[in-house]
């Protein structure tokens, strides 16, 4: 993953429990992965969450897909 992506998906104590987000929303990597499996689109997604960027999005997935494949993925705090 490139870091520009790595660095997009942060956790933080103080936002949704230390759960992956997406950095500057409150947009969970689990919340992206239920609306793909409810079976909206990409496109569905970022007009149904306006703060949310493609880039966002992406991010989110490989964060996701990394996981499952068994990849040490690391999140960073969103705290500086």
């Amino acid at each position: 993953m490139a870091t520009r992506q790595k660095a997009l998906i942060v956790s933080d104590q103080k936002i949704l429990n230390d759960k992956p987000i997406v950095k500057g929303t409150r947009i969970s990597v689990a919340l992206i992965l239920q609306n793909i499996a409810s079976g909206m689109s990409k496109e569905d997604i970022l007009r149904g969450y306006p703060t949310l960027t493609k880039a966002g999005l992406n991010a989110a997935l490989d964060f996701a897909t990394r996981q499952f494949q068994g990849e040490e993925v690391r999140v960073f705090s969103g705290r500086k």
